[in-house]
């Protein structure tokens, strides 16, 4: 049973405010909030460091970074969950989704692999207490894959399946639909010859015909049989936002254009860019920079994508930039992607709410994580 807990002289970083004050926690639980400093001896004085909510997760490779961390390299599915979960909790994430590659067209790495063993891994090291973020299972469903079903199939029924993504990385369209910037990627991360990359550019409409469209359908209509959320992914046109509001998404993962972004906006879609995106001042693959949509009005939350130091780091920058206020800019990375996936008891603040925490201390206008704690117990 935890005890009662009290920080005070922090400033909190409330949904709509930033203030000074005290917080208390008691069973996993914030249970009061006070603008005044407590004088029990017991009270954690925070020394006026920042005092957010865990920051929310929704799509991280950086599992995938730990397992194969170089081509052909596997590392032991153990160490690579306990990197990983230590990595994420050292950036303030109390509840990460972890972004699992379900099906590759081309049978290569780690997303044309089984990755189940994943599964009684994470459920071990949290019944030994040993976690230190809260961890989901966001499926990345490549539709163009003729394995992409049977690879889902460990993670269907599992409690820590939370969000579905349907992806679409075929040369020539979505993300890729320069293909000069395809090729430039294929070549380059996937080591394809030129020959390789115009080969599977040929086979592309067969794969679309054969596996595309079916698995659209199949794991659309399970994500709506379970009541799972479901998320589009590189919509380009304002027509794949109306494809994936059709389908039942609510989330419009890291659009490529301002025009998808508008529209999945109009249609009430959660829009999700990347905070590498905010960090660099443009996107990788020369889509639509993400302060743009900041400046649009029409970005919902971010994601580290592939670093989770970039979550809050981005959050701030556009905080210090005057683009939105502090507890705007942490609503992108706490509240906002808390509620898309549909967790209520997280991303806030807020009694009633889990004590989800992290302290953060700004050095030279950057954040600096000090302590965190998941569901009052502290991790970091």
């Amino acid at each position: 049973m935890q005890q009662e807990q009290v920080m005070t002289r922090a400033r909190l970083v409330l949904p709509g405010e930033v203030v000074t004050g005290t917080v208390v926690l008691r069973e996993g639980r914030i249970v009061d909030l006070d603008r005044a400093h407590s004088a029990l001896p017991s009270a954690i004085d925070l020394d006026g460091d920042y005092l957010l909510p865990g920051l929310v997760e929704l799509h991280t490779d950086n599992l995938e970074r730990h397992v194969m961390p170089r081509p052909k390299v596997r590392f032991p599915m153990w160490g690579a969950v306990q990197a990983h979960d230590a990595e994420v909790a050292c950036a303030g994430i109390t509840t990460v989704f972890d972004a699992i590659g379900v099906g590759d067209p081309y049978h290569q790495g780690f997303r044309a692999q089984n990755q189940g063993e994943l599964l009684p891994v994470l459920d071990a090291l949290e019944a030994a207490g040993v976690l230190r973020a809260d961890h989901r299972i966001h499926a990345r469903c490549e539709l163009p894959a003729a394995n992409a079903r049977a690879l889902f199939e460990p993670f269907a029924h599992h409690a820590r399946l939370g969000l579905i993504s349907l992806m679409d990385h075929t040369p020539g369209q979505r993300q890729w639909s320069d293909l000069d910037h395809a090729r430039v990627y294929y070549t380059g991360k996937k080591g394809w010859t030129d020959a390789q990359f115009d080969h599977e550019v040929q086979l592309a409409p067969a794969r679309q015909r054969d596996h595309a469209g079916p698995n659209r359908d199949w794991f659309s209509a399970y994500a709506r049989a379970t009541g799972m959320a479901l998320a589009s992914h590189d919509d380009t046109t304002a027509a794949h936002a109306d494809e994936a509001h059709h389908l039942g998404a609510v989330i419009c993962e890291f659009p490529t254009t301002l025009d998808a972004a508008r529209r999945a906006r109009r249609l009430g879609l959660l829009t999700l860019a990347g905070a590498p995106n905010v960090l660099r001042g443009t996107s990788h693959a020369g889509n639509v920079a993400a302060v743009t949509l900041v400046r649009e009005g029409v970005l919902d939350a971010l994601s580290s994508d592939y670093l989770p130091a970039s979550l809050l780091a981005a959050a701030w920058q556009l905080a210090d930039e005057g683009l939105l206020d502090l507890p705007a800019a942490i609503r992108l990375v706490t509240l906002q992607p808390a509620r898309a996936a549909g967790l209520t008891d997280r991303g806030a603040l807020a009694c009633g709410l889990r004590a989800d925490l992290v302290r953060v201390r700004a050095v030279a206008g950057h954040p600096v994580v000090r302590e965190v704690w998941n569901a009052g117990r502290r991790v970091v």
